[in-house]
């Protein structure tokens, strides 16, 4: 099995979602699966987990690893993480992040990994999202949306995991703008155009449900084809 790293054409798009699903349907098909969100930035919570995405992460996956392996480094401010650890003087240390990563995989059998915003997210001046994903060797599947102009992002994103030979198991629309492209013609025209599969489309949902959001996922999709 292989540690799979979920990735998005955006911010704002659903990756947690997407993630915690996928993690509750392997957790539920008996896999040991750990999950990790390397670089997080936002409002710090008061309770748990600094960030809000690694609460739903490790209820997701029922797991409760240290915080500082799963998160190494947390900023409390919504921006990148090349321009928070500019702003609040941190020096961002890729060598602690995959090292959290192999200990987390001694752990479990696979490494659920979250990214943060799309794939070109800078992390160091030289070193963005798309680089950590090929440094961690894990498979990925990219998360879009239908919202207008997702043609745009989600075949740059496509050609940029190809031009980096990283392995993309497919994409997944997140139907959360109704205003945008009608779903049907969304998955007909990426799969042509990317020449990736559409794995899953998931409706708007006005309230997030970990148990529908999962079904919906493994209705779709079948799971263990992602590890593999």
């Amino acid at each position: 099995m292989k540690s799979l790293f979920v990735t998005a054409t955006d911010t704002d798009i659903g990756k947690t979602s997407v993630c915690a699903g996928i993690a509750h349907s392997l957790k539920k098909s008996g896999i040991d699966v750990g999950i990790m969100k390397p670089f997080a930035c936002g409002v710090k919570q008061k309770t748990g987990f600094s960030s809000k995405d690694l609460s739903i992460l490790s209820n997701a996956a029922n797991v409760c690893d240290p915080e500082e392996f799963v998160n190494p480094f947390f900023f409390p401010i919504p921006t990148s993480p090349y321009t928070a650890a500019k702003n609040l003087g941190v020096k961002i240390d890729i060598k602690h992040v995959t090292k959290c990563f192999r200990k987390l995989n001694k752990i479990h059998d696979i490494i659920l990994v979250e990214g943060i915003g799309g794939i070109m997210t800078p992390i160091l001046k030289d070193y963005a999202i798309i680089d950590l994903i090929k440094d961690l060797n894990a498979n990925t599947i990219i998360v879009t949306s239908s919202k207008m102009g997702t043609m745009n992002h989600t075949i740059m994103t496509c050609n940029m995991c190809k031009n980096m030979k990283i392995p993309v198991k497919g994409l997944i629309i997140n139907n959360f703008d109704s205003t945008g492209y009608p779903i049907s013609e969304l998955e007909r025209d990426l799969s042509v155009l990317t020449n990736l599969p559409v794995l899953c489309s998931l409706p708007h949902l006005t309230k997030f449900n970990l148990a529908d959001f999962s079904e919906m996922i493994t209705s779709q999709v079948d799971i263990s084809t992602l590890i593999n």
